[in-house]
C-alpha cells in the first residue's frame, strides 16, 4: 500500500510540473506549419504503415487458426468461417479508420 501511495504522489508531481506548458502562449502557428508540413505527410505515412502491417499480421493469424480449426474438425467449418470473416472485417476496418485519420491529419 505504501508503494501504490508513493506512485500516486509522483504521479500527481509529474502532471503539476507539466501544468506550466500549457500556460505558454503558441508561437508564430503559420510559419511552424510550413516548416513541418512535410514531416506531418512523413510521419502520417510511417504511422499508416505501421497500422497496415499489423492489420496484415492479424489478418494472416486469423486466417492460420482458421484453417488449422477447420482441419481439426470438420464439421465445424462453417462456424468457423463466419468467426474468420467477422474477425477479417474488424481487423479491415481498424486500418480503413487508419487511413482516414491519415488523410484527416495531412
Amino acid at each position: 500500500m505504501r508503494k501504490l501511495n508513493l506512485l500516486l504522489v509522483v504521479i500527481v508531481g509529474v502532471l503539476f510540473s507539466a501544468m506550466t506548458v500549457l500556460a505558454q502562449t503558441p508561437a508564430a502557428a503559420d510559419h511552424a506549419a510550413d516548416s513541418s508540413a512535410g514531416l506531418k505527410a512523413i510521419a502520417a505515412g510511417v504511422g499508416f504503415a505501421i497500422a497496415v502491417v499489423g492489420g496484415a499480421i492479424g489478418q494472416s493469424r486469423i486466417g492460420a487458426a482458421a484453417c488449422e480449426g477447420a482441419a481439426r474438425n470438420p464439421g465445424a467449418a462453417a462456424k468457423i468461417q463466419t468467426m474468420m470473416i467477422l474477425g477479417l472485417a474488424l481487423i479491415e476496418s481498424l486500418v480503413l479508420f487508419a487511413l482516414l485519420v491519415v488523410f484527416a491529419k495531412v
